[in-house]
């Protein structure tokens, strides 16, 4: 499956502003499920883009700007092809304890900041949340179980403010962006002895009329990675409650989610110059490449 994505991001002023250097993650690392076939970055006012790997192995571009400019302009224009995720075969049923994951000392020694609890429970309202959905889950995959409790007890909710919801306000409120999804389960996965991953990147229609998903098609999209011994790093997104889904097109991985923002930048400029920010995605069937010449 070839697939086109134009993702546009556009920041407005009230007069002309400098730009501090912008950190783009904007282009997906190859692997065996995804393979980039062309990727190209355009932005205006002009910019020098310096390419680098960040401690995850992301690809990231640092953007330097010399001009100054009322608008900023960043566009990313991918072409991929996808092909099936790893589906997990590892059976975990719901008395699975936490602490009680067989990770190998040498996954164990790689995997640890994915298993440092990232967001403060203070009064143990996590840990209450998930004493309630133990009891209350039949037989079954433990965390297919946890990404289907989050998605039907919580609200989805468009959020274009910046950030992501701390999990207790996302409990408190019942409802969440997908970023705000992810992180939670993410640490409650942890909670359970899982080592878990934000994951930013988009997700596509599989058809053209497909109601079948909660999160929007042209926005960006967040979810998380679990690893399971034997199976590796599987996808689960609680917003749309998927499991390894070809639907979900991954950009960046991070341990927490303000690692793996698309965009990060800062700007000078008088006090109140900023008006606003505009993000957005298409996703359109591509052809495959032609045959290189021998």
């Amino acid at each position: 499956m070839y697939l086109r994505i134009r993702h546009a991001t556009t920041y407005r002023y009230a007069c002309p502003v400098s730009f501090g250097p912008h950190r783009l993650m904007l282009r997906p690392r190859d692997s065996f499920d995804l393979r980039v076939i062309d990727a190209v970055i355009t932005i205006s006012p002009a910019a020098s883009l310096r390419w680098m790997h960040d401690a995850y192995g992301n690809p990231v571009a640092m953007a330097s700007f010399t001009g100054e400019a009322e608008t900023l302009d960043i566009v990313s224009e991918l072409v991929i092809q996808r092909f099936g995720s790893a589906l997990p075969t590892a059976a975990l049923g719901p008395d699975v304890e936490s602490g009680a994951i067989s990770y190998s000392p040498a996954e164990r020694a790689v995997l640890q900041p994915y298993l440092d609890l990232a967001a403060a429970d203070p009064d143990g309202a996590l840990d209450a949340w998930l004493e309630t959905f133990r009891a209350g889950i039949g037989g079954g995959h433990l965390l297919r179980e946890l990404a289907h409790a989050i998605n039907s007890s919580l609200s989805y909710a468009v959020r274009f403010d910046e950030g992501t919801q701390h999990p207790l306000d996302t409990l408190a409120a019942q409802a969440g962006s997908c970023r705000d999804y992810a992180w939670l389960f993410i640490e409650l996965a942890r909670r359970l002895g899982f080592a878990a991953r934000f994951v930013t990147g988009y997700i596509h229609d599989r058809s053209p009329a497909d109601e079948t998903l909660t999160s929007l098609v042209g926005l960006t999209h967040a979810w998380a990675d679990v690893f399971i011994p034997g199976d590796g790093w599987i996808e689960f997104d609680p917003t749309n409650d998927l499991v390894a889904d070809r639907q979900l097109l991954r950009v960046a991985v991070a341990r927490v989610p303000e690692d793996a923002s698309p965009v990060a930048g800062s700007y000078v400029g008088p006090a109140g110059s900023f008006l606003g920010l505009a993000v957005g995605v298409t996703i359109t069937p591509a052809s495959a490449p032609e045959p290189a010449a021998v």
